[in-house]
């Protein structure tokens, strides 16, 4: 029987977890889960920017549960803490990370660990962890990525920005994360248990744009004129989790404003 539109995209009774939920990024994905019905876990390592980001928004369900990606053990714990909790687990959005150092030719070989770890193991990490949850009833994995995962960075933007210039390890990573989605999409396609990736493109923080110069070249860069505006993801993430894409896996939404079109 067919279901109707509105039903296809309703997380009711869906319980959801988001690493760096409180981010800029992830403040957008947290509330347009939660705002289509779902119990959103925002996963994190400070209660206190939780309650800061999402304190206006006591009415939609948004909780918190401690995380620390760079640790196992904390991803296992805050897992098993929502299935107590909640009895289910899911979809998990993969969007945390962590790096350091930024300079191609000076990269240490610490800096360079360090930052494949906070984009792309602690990625794997989650994904591991998740699986004998989201066995139980299928589920959702969906993957940050980025366009830097995709192409290489226009160098030119950053002549006159060069602080903002992105690091060759976190392409890299996302390039990785990108190739994990296809892998597990069909590694976990027989427990009806979907994967994707959603890339952004030009997100720049709040801090970033502060810099006019260098928004202004991400902007010129772009075909559709603008940088992103955190809100231009939630449907991408509403859709992914819901049952609106139970027949999509293993691909990868790209929101750049056309910037990987060039």
């Amino acid at each position: 029987m067919s279901r109707s539109l509105t039903d296809l995209f309703s997380l009711t009774g869906k319980v959801a977890l988001v690493t760096g939920g409180y981010g800029h990024l992830g403040i957008a994905i947290s509330l347009g889960l939660a705002e289509a019905g779902a119990n959103v876990y925002v996963l994190g390592r400070s209660e206190e920017k939780f309650k800061e980001a999402f304190s206006e928004h006591g009415d939609l369900s948004l909780s918190f549960a401690y995380c620390d990606i760079s640790d196992t053990k904390s991803v296992a714990a805050a897992f098993e803490q929502v299935q107590q909790e909640q009895g289910r687990v899911d979809v998990l959005v993969n969007n945390a990370f962590y790096s350091k150092g930024q300079q191609p030719e000076q990269l240490t070989d610490e800096e360079w660990a360090y930052g494949i770890d906070g984009n792309l193991n602690s990625v794997y990490r989650c994904i591991r962890e998740v699986i004998p949850y989201l066995k139980q009833n299928g589920g959702r994995i969906i993957n940050v990525s980025s366009m830097y995962g995709m192409v290489s960075p226009d160098f030119s933007i950053y002549d006159e920005s060069p602080a903002f210039l992105n690091p060759p390890h976190y392409g890299a990573a996302k390039a990785g994360v990108l190739q994990l989605t296809r892998y597990f999409a069909c590694y976990l396609g027989k427990y009806n248990i979907t994967v994707n990736a959603v890339t952004p493109g030009p997100f720049p923080s709040e801090q970033v744009q502060e810099n006019e110069v260098f928004v202004e070249q991400l902007k010129k860069k772009n075909p559709l004129g603008r940088i992103g505006k955190p809100d231009d993801l939630k449907g991408a993430f509403v859709y992914l989790a819901s049952d609106a894409s139970a027949f999509m896996t293993g691909q990868n939404m790209v929101l750049d404003g056309g910037w990987t079109a060039w």
